[in-house]
């Protein structure tokens, strides 16, 4: 093992591998401050005004939804219309699970990732069928028809009032330390998702998906395997969705297809992704705080008003900023070294 340090990075040479890591600050500053950032901000709201956690919790559970599902978009080079479905299926399935046979979170994890598993490769083939407005028709209809089953099979799903007496995610006896505790639980998933996409991004599997995104045939003709890259990038992040499934579950307590699976949730996802930035990694999570934190002061504000309002301050924010909340940013620093999704098509 053999270490060797450069001007601008360390090597580390240990048989015939060899790993590097950057030393120049604008490699690794601006990204630890972030996260920095985002660690420090539960932990102040705590001290502060902890009534204010649900709101973090929520921003960081809508952006570790949009992560995955700009994975999702570039990799099959279609926009998917119905992220909720996944959410559904990782929920209803821990929720059966924990309220009929008892089992803990940990163990309802494992299922809901087995049935997102089995969802996505289900469904993944429509990435390859379906092209254009059909694929965004067919995803768009699956979450809205999971609800009409949700009414029709009332006995299993509970309709409207849906599925309650989930077991806990964490309970160490007092409320607001529960809360904390959550939050650090979705930043660390939503930082998670964040990695794994952003190595995803860096890696060779991102230039056949970047091929594919800018015209199929041409990718097949150079000889990228378009339905491979299609089928792993609509299947795992559909497994990442339903594991935030899972987590709003054991997170309430309860679940049920009315809040999830219906067409308000949707347009929340799809905005986070817009407004944070067309789909870059970085945008998700400015986009999921920015979504939440303005409904609350909307809330608060106008009351009963504020949902006519916030559709049309963010279609005011659509139309004057096309490159999102982070565009402003890259824009002023554009070498950063910040890894970003780009949507061609």
């Amino acid at each position: 093992m053999e270490l060797e340090i450069k001007r601008e990075k360390l090597v580390l040479r240990a048989g015939t591998q060899k790993f590097e890591w950057h030393i120049e600050p604008r490699y690794w500053r601006n990204p630890f401050i972030y996260i920095g950032i985002l660690i420090l901000l539960p932990v102040a709201v705590f001290f502060l005004n902890p009534s204010l956690l649900p709101t973090v919790i929520d921003a960081n559970l809508l952006a570790a939804i949009a992560i995955p599902l700009g994975w999702m978009t570039i990799g099959t080079g279609r926009m998917n219309f119905g992220p909720q479905f996944y959410i559904g299926v990782g929920g209803f399935t821990a929720a059966l699970c924990s309220i009929n046979l008892g089992w803990p979170p940990f163990v309802t994890l494992l299922m809901a990732l087995l049935a997102g598993l089995i969802f996505g490769v289900l469904m993944s083939p429509l990435s390859i069928i379906a092209g254009g407005l059909y694929y965004t028709l067919l995803t768009l209809l699956f979450p809205l028809v999971f609800l009409e089953v949700t009414f029709i099979y009332t006995d299993l799903f509970k309709g409207d009032t849906g599925l309650f007496g989930i077991a806990q995610m964490v309970n160490v006896g007092s409320f607001t330390v529960n809360q904390l505790l959550i939050c650090m639980m979705a930043l660390f998933m939503m930082l998670l998702y964040m990695f794994i996409v952003d190595k995803i991004m860096r890696s060779k599997f991102a230039a056949s998906m970047a091929a594919i995104n800018d015209d199929e045939e041409v990718a097949e003709a150079m000889g990228v395997n378009v339905r491979k890259i299609k089928i792993i990038s609509f299947t795992i992040p559909a497994v990442m969705i339903a594991v935030i499934g899972w987590f709003y579950a054991h997170y309430y307590g309860t679940f049920s297809g009315v809040t999830y699976l219906p067409l308000a949730f949707m347009v929340k996802v799809l905005l986070v992704s817009m407004i944070g930035g067309r789909v870059q990694i970085y945008g998700c999570v400015i986009g999921g705080y920015f979504i939440a934190f303005l409904e609350l002061f909307l809330l608060i504000v106008l009351g009963e008003y504020s949902p006519v309002v916030f559709p049309i301050i963010l279609l005011i924010l659509l139309l004057a900023l096309p490159e999102g909340l982070f565009g402003l940013y890259r824009k002023r620093r554009y070498r950063e070294y910040l890894p970003t999704l780009h949507v061609r098509r």
